[in-house]
């Protein structure tokens, strides 16, 4: 079975569209997983994650890049607390976030401390979601290691964790801000009316063609004036055709 075949395939029975993934870099890394798990071709591959819900599952955890960490890029951050989160937490009181492709949960719980902090006892929505239904159970259970917490304070680190041999485990008043959900950006219909969407280091993976169908989605999933919150490496080209206005390399709001 040749690989174009194999997507083809993986669309039909899986819905999984792994024609929006970089070509390169896709082919490499499933080439590595043959090789690995010394399955002969990808016929078998396919026959394989079809018959094995498990392998299913651990094809998926390959495919995706689940490298986070709590507040990623902190001067982003900081940007976020001192001013987006401010200017949208003034006139409406509680606001309604989406972390999407959120891993292992490192990203929404730091939106949920920011929240405690900045917007206290308020009831704000926090919805967060990724296609790996094992990362899901992963972000669920808010234990992490010292590299997931490292740029975390020492005030914010004795506040909102608890220590655990050498892991740290989230405090239960954020992990109860947070509602998780399986969700492919690729092909499922996506939620409305979000004053923020957190979405880092996750398109630069997909093609151009991909890329623009998500920040499209995420642009009318935004409310007037929401901001949409991206990666340091990445960036929406045609943001002006989308109804989004740049305010910083990792920030753009929609017009309102």
């Amino acid at each position: 079975m040749e690989f174009d075949e194999f997507k083809r395939r993986m669309l039909v029975s899986f819905r999984l569209d792994l024609n929006s993934y970089k070509e390169t870099q896709l082919k490499r890394r499933m080439d590595g997983l043959l090789a690995r798990q010394k399955i002969k071709d990808y016929a078998d591959l396919l026959h394989l994650l079809t018959s094995d819900r498990m392998a299913y599952q651990t094809f998926l955890d390959h495919l995706t890049i689940n490298v986070s960490e709590f507040f990623r890029d902190p001067h982003r951050w900081l940007e976020l607390e001192k001013k987006m989160l401010p200017e949208l937490l003034q006139p409406r009181g509680t606001i309604k976030i989406w972390s999407a492709a959120c891993s292992i949960g490192a990203e929404p719980y730091s939106l949920g401390i920011l929240l405690d902090e900045l917007g206290p006892t308020r009831p704000h929505r926090l919805d967060a979601t990724d296609i790996d239904k094992t990362i899901l159970d992963t972000a669920q259970a808010g234990r992490y290691n010292q590299d997931a917490v490292r740029s975390v304070g020492k005030e914010r680190l004795s506040k909102y964790f608890t220590a655990s041999g050498s892991h740290y485990l989230i405090n239960e008043n954020i992990k109860k801000m947070v509602s998780y959900k399986r969700h492919d950006l690729l092909t499922d219909i996506y939620p409305q009316g979000y004053d923020l969407i957190v979405c880092r280091n996750v398109t630069i993976y997909f093609t151009r063609e991909a890329q623009d169908k998500i920040n499209k989605g995420f642009s009318q999933s935004l409310q007037p004036g929401g901001f949409l919150f991206i990666g340091g490496s990445e960036m929406i080209f045609n943001y002006q055709e989308l109804g989004l206005e740049k305010i910083s390399p990792c920030f753009y709001r929609k017009r309102k």
